[in-house]
Formats: structure tokens, sequence, C-alpha cells
């Protein structure tokens, strides 16, 4: 199975540009995704992208992986459109998933726990989960999703 991995960064997409590899743009929330992916056993397509609805939502449109993770975009900075990008496409929100990870944030940093959008959903048939940029969040929130990514497409499959 492939997960397409997209990290939204406008200062980083500017710097680099569009590289295939974490390690290419210094991502470390990335690098930390990917390195929980493959020990997992699944394969992946990474891409670095600048924050903005069109190319978050034809990046996620256009990719043939099985299941996406989006780092990045999730905060409350006028910039910061991943949600905005991702959420219209949901056919079926997965809400528990912005709620266990808030859940889990406040055992880490405290009510500032309630500023993060974390959320998932269904896009099409693929689901979808949005991540804030942090390392320490890419670390919680990729646990959180290969621990029912099975479970999660099962039941979209059915």
């Amino acid at each position: 199975m492939i997960i397409g991995v997209i990290t939204v960064s406008t200062s980083r997409f500017r710097r680099f540009g569009s590289v295939q590899d974490p390690g290419q743009a210094e991502d470390v929330s990335g690098k930390v995704i990917l390195d929980q992916i493959r020990y997992a056993g699944y394969e992946y397509v990474y891409r670095l992208l600048p924050d903005g609805v069109d190319p978050i939502r034809e990046a996620v449109l256009e990719t043939e992986a099985a299941a996406v993770v989006i780092c990045g975009g999730t905060g409350l900075a006028p910039h910061d459109l991943t949600i905005e990008a991702i959420e219209p496409l949901f056919v079926k929100k997965i809400p528990g998933f912005g709620e266990i990870f808030r859940l889990r944030s406040l055992e880490v940093v405290g009510t500032r726990a309630i500023l993060t959008r974390a959320s998932a959903g269904i896009v099409r048939s693929m689901p979808v989960f949005c991540l804030p940029g942090s390392p320490s969040a890419a670390r919680l929130g990729i646990g959180l999703i290969l621990v029912e990514l099975e479970h999660v497409l099962k039941h979209i499959a059915e």
C-alpha cells in the first residue's frame, strides 16, 4: 500500500522547490512521518507544497495513494489553508481523529492544544489526515494514523 505524504510550507517550498524527499528540504516533520511509514512496512510518495487551497486540493485529488497525510498549514494564521482546502472535499468526516489528537496533545502542550485544527475525513474513497507541522505533532499524528489505517480502509471498502 502507498501512503501519500504532503508537507505544506510556503517558506520551505520557496527555499527548496518541489522535492521528492524530506531530506532535500530539511523537513524534519516529513522525515518523522516517512520513517514511521517505512517502519510499518508501507510505501510512500512525498510532496512539498506551498500554502494555498488550489495546490493542496490538486495534490490530493491527483494522487493514486491509498491514503494521504498532510503535514502543515493547519494553524490559525491567515496563510494556513490546509483545512479550508481539504474539508470541503470530505464525503465523510472522521471527527474522532481530531478529538483524540487534541486529547493526546493536551498531555504534551497543555491547553495550547485547543489551537490545533487536526482533521481527517474521506475524499472519494481515500482517507485524508491533516496534521500540524511540528515534529512532535507529526510523530503523534502518524502514530494514531498507522494504528487504525487498515481498519479505516476496511470500512471504506465495505
